[in-house]
């Protein structure tokens, strides 16, 4: 075909996807994709094999097992003070970015605006122009990260359909606290915006903060969905497997597109998670676990000539390079992947025009020997 159009014009491969591919070529050292390097526990994946020899092998319920569902709702509950109902509120997604993709469909018409804080997951502006929506961006700066309010309030208009907030926040590592959430649930309240709070690093939380999910504010919580993933929690980024929590009105609108979409997850998995979910400490030690890594990783690198303010969540630590060299982010990790043998992520690609805060994000889901020999490399810079 001579003529094909395109919907979206300006969407190349990612770039987690390019780096990854040249770490490959390279043989360097992967801290860019955010993907652990070491196993899940082997209870979980026990637990899947035995739910494929009992035979769960076929269609789940479309909108996820409700042994499952029922036990994300407790879990959400409980932690959160919120009260979503099993049935009814609770749908379990292939990943997170299948949820994000599904809300935003089922949601977003043309002309309708949709605010977002970037840098951002580089799903958000793709799905929403795909389906006529216009991004609002508003851009946030290295080191803090913080949000202006005043700013979000001057940017809401008559149009505006949807906020788009991620917290912990990829790839910044920063979060949101309870005047942030307070600040926004005042914004938002009285109109009839629809919020997607993206919280897949919920359980990745450090130095005793407490993670200030939208479930804990009810005036958000009656306009919001909540996007979540069991690959970021327990380590299997490849069975792609999430689910989504929203207020029964909003779920029913997302359940009419997810299951021409999907129509159910994978059966055997969701079998397993909703037995090992029983384990509060499954996902309750994951805190002390990441800080870990993040402070080992950090320790081993103080002396170079890298800077960091300590991620407060998520598995990545951004790293600011000036003091080495005032290059474009992008070329000096391609050259750190080439010269170095170690492969980082530029943020810029995730800017209001690529505003390059002479940043690169690090992965720190992996092994301490990963980390050590990665460290060792940084310091050499």
């Amino acid at each position: 075909m001579k003529n094909i159009s395109t919907k979206l014009p300006n969407v190349a491969t990612t770039i987690f996807t390019v780096m990854s591919k040249m770490a490959n070529e390279f043989q360097a050292i992967n801290l860019s994709q955010g993907f652990p390097n070491f196993e899940t526990d082997k209870k979980l994946t026990n637990l899947v094999t035995t739910a494929m020899q009992k035979g769960y092998n076929q269609y789940a319920p479309m909108p996820g097992l409700l042994s499952l569902r029922d036990v994300i709702a407790q879990k959400t509950n409980s932690l959160y003070g919120s009260n979503y109902h099993p049935e009814t509120e609770v749908t379990v997604t292939s990943g997170a970015t299948q949820a994000i993709f599904t809300i935003i469909s089922a949601f977003i018409n043309p002309e309708d605006e949709v605010i977002i804080f970037k840098p951002a997951y580089d799903s958000y502006e793709p799905s929403i122009e795909l389906f006529g929506g216009t991004v609002i961006p508003i851009q946030l700066s290295a080191p803090n990260f913080t949000i202006d309010w005043k700013e979000v309030a001057d940017k809401i208009t008559s149009k505006t359909k949807m906020v788009i907030i991620n917290t912990p926040h990829n790839p910044s590592g920063t979060v949101l606290s309870k005047n942030d959430m307070l600040q926004l649930e005042a914004l938002l309240k009285g109109t009839d915006i629809i919020l997607l709070s993206d919280e897949v690093y919920e359980h990745i939380i450090f130095d005793n903060k407490e993670h200030q999910s939208v479930a804990r504010f009810p005036h958000l919580r009656e306009r919001s969905f909540i996007t979540a993933s069991f690959g970021k929690t327990f380590h299997t980024t490849g069975w792609k497997m999430g689910y989504c929590i929203a207020p029964k009105d909003l779920m029913e609108e997302f359940r009419k597109v997810h299951q021409f979409n999907v129509f159910c997850s994978n059966h055997p998995i969701q079998y397993a998670l909703a037995e090992y979910l029983k384990t509060p400490s499954n996902y309750k030690e994951l805190p002390n676990f990441y800080q870990h890594k993040r402070d080992l990783f950090l320790s081993l690198i103080k002396e170079s000539r890298f800077t960091f303010t300590p991620a407060a969540g998520t598995y990545f630590q951004l790293l600011n390079y000036e003091s080495i060299t005032l290059e474009n982010d992008v070329k000096f990790a391609e050259r750190l992947t080439k010269e170095y043998k170690i492969a980082s992520i530029p943020v810029s690609v995730f800017n209001l025009n690529q505003q390059d805060d002479k940043v690169l994000r690090f992965c720190f889901a992996k092994t301490d020997d990963t980390l050590k020999r990665a460290a060792e490399i940084l310091c050499k810079i």
